[in-house]
């Protein structure tokens, strides 16, 4: 048995890729996982298969993680089916406009922000009560290397994240008295996602010239940091930023 049997861990955006590799692996290590999803019920039904299949414990919930109202909902049944939320993996991703700021509306930028920083606003406001009732919680929210290496085309998401990562930060500061740790999980490019298609073959090849060990990450690259950061051994890290990019941002 691990320490970390039977806690329950709400991730979000978890029918595929990052999100869907961090469910089986907070899963295999002993958590009840709550899958949530926005359209890919089918996606989501798979992962809660392999899920079970393996032994573990886990369901798939509807619900825009940007809607008060539906995550409200999500907690209540989350609540009937296994108690308060003891972790949360922020991991959905809102869809975000890819192009240059000469280009790009106020409507496109700041929506992007007013959507990534909702969520997360929402999310985290459900799940609190139940961490600080019993003095012990975990928040990891998924960033990006974009926060702080530009790329070209990407300021919508790279700008919005950074916010986050700043979010995050202050949770941390004042969540810490009440035993709630908070931490942001930054991957560069990650193969294998709903955004990988973002980066065309030569640019492929270039973030890999750009990376010391040689390879783009991989959604469990992430996922295992997520569930270092979930877990019982994280004792003593709050407010910090896990760059998962093979050692690109050393550059």
């Amino acid at each position: 048995m691990t320490a970390t049997t039977g806690r329950v861990a709400l991730v979000t955006g978890a029918s595929g890729g990052i999100g869907a590799a961090t469910a089986r692996l907070l899963a295999e290590r002993g958590m009840r996982v709550v899958v949530d999803y926005l359209h890919s019920a089918e996606a989501a039904g798979r992962v809660v298969a392999e899920i079970e299949a393996a032994g573990g414990r886990a369901a798939a919930i509807p619900a825009d993680v940007r809607d008060p109202a539906a995550v409200d909902a999500l907690i209540e049944r989350v609540g009937a089916l296994w108690g308060g939320v003891d972790v949360l993996v922020h991991n959905a991703l809102t869809p975000y406009a890819i192009t240059s700021f000469r280009e790009m509306t106020w409507d496109e930028l700041g929506g992007k922000l007013d959507d990534e920083l909702r969520a997360a606003f929402v999310v985290t406001k459900a799940v609190l009560p139940a961490m600080t009732a019993q003095r012990w919680g975990r928040l990891v929210y998924l960033g990006t290397g974009l926060s702080t290496r530009p790329r070209a085309g990407m300021i919508a998401l790279g700008t919005a994240k950074a916010a986050l990562t700043q979010f995050a930060r202050y949770l941390a500061q004042e969540l810490g008295p009440d035993g709630i740790t908070v931490n942001v999980v930054a991957p560069g490019p990650v193969t294998d996602t709903a955004i990988s298609h973002v980066l065309d073959e030569d640019q492929r090849r270039r973030q890999v010239a750009a990376t010391p060990l040689g390879r783009l990450a991989r959604p469990i690259d992430v996922a295992r940091v997520v569930a270092f950061y979930a877990g019982e051994d994280n004792t003593f890290m709050t407010g910090t930023t896990a760059a998962v990019d093979g050692g690109m941002s050393m550059h």
